[in-house]
């Protein structure tokens, strides 16, 4: 795929492929199902760990990657090279705003400190109405239940307004990512949600 697609998903993951199997594995099946559903992958252009795992796949199965990385992180994530595009950033707050303008919607694999910040950041601009694009909690082996019930003690403690609710999906499966990214697409997040969906709301 050389021509960049009409929709791309964001992925944060980890730099490290962390101590379970199964989040490599995830990563590897996301980044195929992305190209094969012709949606392009935005990442943060590493070669290592999980971002390592799902980019490669993506660009093995004729998908569109597109790598931003910050210029003090090249060396010490060590840059993907043959991503289809790649934008080299000052810094790390301008490689998440790059990060988020060139994507539809946004997916957290398991990771460290780094991907909770992005997923948090990503989350707040939801809070506070600055978009609508849908945020995916890949829960793999339920890696994400300790935030998934901070949160909930969030909202049970009063730090949540009704109009504040904290707008993601949370799935157990990765072949559930791209089917819920391309309904929230679709519905443009409004608040109608049914108890057959596979979603947790928060």
């Amino acid at each position: 795929m050389s021509t960049r697609p009409k929709k791309s998903l964001c992925v944060y993951c980890g730099s490290s492929p962390g101590n379970d199997p199964a989040y490599a594995e995830a990563a590897r099946k996301l980044g195929r199902q992305l190209a094969e559903a012709g949606i392009g992958l935005v990442y943060g252009g590493g070669s290592l760990g999980l971002m390592g795992e799902v980019a490669r796949a993506c660009l093995e199965h004729g998908g569109y990657v597109t790598g931003v990385i910050p210029e003090f992180l090249i060396r010490k994530e060590i840059m993907l090279e043959g991503v289809n595009e790649l934008v080299v950033t000052a810094n790390m707050h301008e490689r998440k705003m790059t990060m988020f303008e060139k994507a539809d919607g946004f997916c957290a694999l398991p990771g460290g400190i780094g991907t909770l910040e992005e997923l948090v950041e990503v989350s707040t601009w939801a809070q506070l109405g600055q978009h609508v694009k849908p945020i995916i909690l890949a829960n793999i082996n339920g890696y994400w239940d300790p935030l998934i019930e901070l949160i909930g003690h969030m909202r049970d403690q009063g730090f949540f307004k009704s109009s504040q609710e904290v707008r993601f999906d949370a799935v157990t499966r990765i072949d559930q990512v791209i089917p819920m990214f391309e309904k929230r697409l679709k519905i443009r997040r409004q608040p109608t949600w049914t108890p057959d969906e596979l979603v947790r709301r928060f």
